[in-house]
């Protein structure tokens, strides 16, 4: 599939670029609505972004939608947008499971705080997105709801585990979507997809509402088509956050992790091309890096809190019966049971000093520049990567937040993404929004 932005002048406007189609009377949120979910139904099937469309109540919202604009009364800049929400956080009346069979037929009594702040802005949820079991894992290759495709390559996964909220994005069936990120669930498949994702600091998003995996690791988050739709979404959703306008005297970190994660030199040129660009816009290179953070030690702490997690989050379900959890995320979890409490308690003591070194060293810096995947998309059936969050879950443990940009193409044409992370989410956020 071609880059859906190409194929209608709705999909290219993204949430940003609907407020002013409203605006300048080109269109409605009546009609928008319409357009996705007329895609949806031409092109989902092949997809399988969505795990259900709520067509008929995203069709009251629109036709409210376009009345308040048609009155020259919205409630926000978003209203009419609509967008897709991943299938662990509640949406009123829908289906709420996590992606896991056990939960298939669950219907969510009220929206999730996140969901109710973008319906109280106006933002019309067109569905629920299919996402990884349980959010432990990054294909969304789901044996209980199917597989969702990379938008931009049939037989590609489009990462995890907020996969079918990227893809949705991606294919052009919404016009932004929320996903939750406990290791970079939400920018892992942004990179795959092509796609701006923005994960805001810790607790800035309600969790209310969100099916958990950790507790202690759970973010939510946002895809879209560029770093400014995603801010948008997110200070509705709760974040309230503006871009920096300048970048100018900024310090930025550009830390050699070459020795700490495998990654092909396409990766890092990506990741140096930006930096370049940063520098040449007025930020000032400091040296200052996280000396002691082993990215695959810590990615296993950061599982083996998930997988402790997980199961207490799954445990009275479980004690009632084990069917509709996979024999593979079930595994995870009771392996995670399985623990000695020792061990259990130094990972999470091992976090808690990632976290603070991590926020010591954001005090030196305003901004750290990476990749934000250390391999782009690849085919189903394809032995999974184990580095796939080697990256991103840092920020998670720092609780900072996190931006993924896309940023050129691989050798075969797949696209790449770096991450920009920091303490102050205006200037995550300027920063990012300066590389696309």
């Amino acid at each position: 599939m071609t880059d859906a932005r190409q194929q209608h002048p709705v999909i290219a406007a993204g949430v940003a670029g609907l407020a002013g189609l409203y605006r300048r009377g080109d269109s409605d949120p009546l009609a928008v609505t319409r357009f996705y979910l007329d895609r949806i139904a031409a092109l989902d099937g092949t997809v399988g972004a969505y795990n259900q469309v709520l067509a008929e109540q995203a069709m009251v919202d629109a036709s409210a939608s376009a009345a308040r604009r048609r009155a020259g009364k919205p409630l926000s800049e978003i209203d009419g947008a609509p967008i897709a929400v991943k299938a662990n956080i509640a949406v009123a009346g829908a289906f709420w499971h996590a992606g896991i069979g056990a939960y298939r037929t669950r219907i969510a009594q009220q929206d999730a705080d996140c969901v109710a702040r973008l319906r109280a802005a106006g933002a019309v949820i067109l569905g629920v997105a299919n996402m990884h079991e349980g959010a432990l894992g990054a294909t969304t290759d789901n044996v209980w709801f199917g597989r969702t495709q990379n938008p931009l390559r049939d037989g590609y996964t489009a990462g995890g585990s907020s996969g079918g909220s990227a893809a949705a994005v991606a294919a052009g069936l919404a016009a932004a979507a929320l996903g939750s990120d406990t290791m970079g669930s939400v920018r892992i498949p942004s990179a795959y997809c092509g796609l701006a994702g923005y994960k805001p600091a810790r607790h800035v998003i309600s969790l209310d509402g969100v099916i958990p995996l950790s507790t202690s690791l759970d973010h939510v988050g946002v895809h879209g088509w560029t770093v400014i739709d995603c801010a948008l979404i997110a200070a509705h959703a709760g974040a309230g956050a503006a871009t920096s306008p300048s970048l100018q005297g900024l310090r930025l970190a550009v830390p050699n992790w070459r020795a700490r994660v495998e990654a092909p030199d396409f990766i890092w040129k990506a990741r140096d091309e930006a930096a370049t660009l940063l520098l040449l816009a007025g930020m000032q290179r400091v040296s200052a890096d996280l000396d002691a953070y082993q990215s695959g030690q810590a990615r296993r702490l950061g599982l083996l809190v998930s997988e402790v997690e997980g199961l207490n989050a799954h445990e009275a379900q479980l004690a009632r019966s084990e069917d509709g959890f996979s024999p593979e995320f079930l595994g995870l979890l009771r392996w995670g049971g399985r623990q000695p409490a020792t061990r259990i308690a130094a990972a999470y003591q091992g976090l808690d000093a990632i976290r603070c070194a991590g926020m010591a060293w954001l005090e030196q810096v305003d901004a750290v520049l990476l990749p934000t995947a250390p391999q782009t998309a690849f085919p189903f059936g394809q032995p999974v990567p184990a580095n796939q969050a080697d990256f991103t879950a840092l920020a998670d443990f720092i609780g900072c937040p996190a931006v993924a940009v896309p940023f050129g193409r691989s050798p075969d044409g797949l696209p790449l993404s770096v991450q920009v992370i920091g303490k102050d989410p205006s200037i995550v956020l300027g920063v990012a929004a300066s590389l696309g």
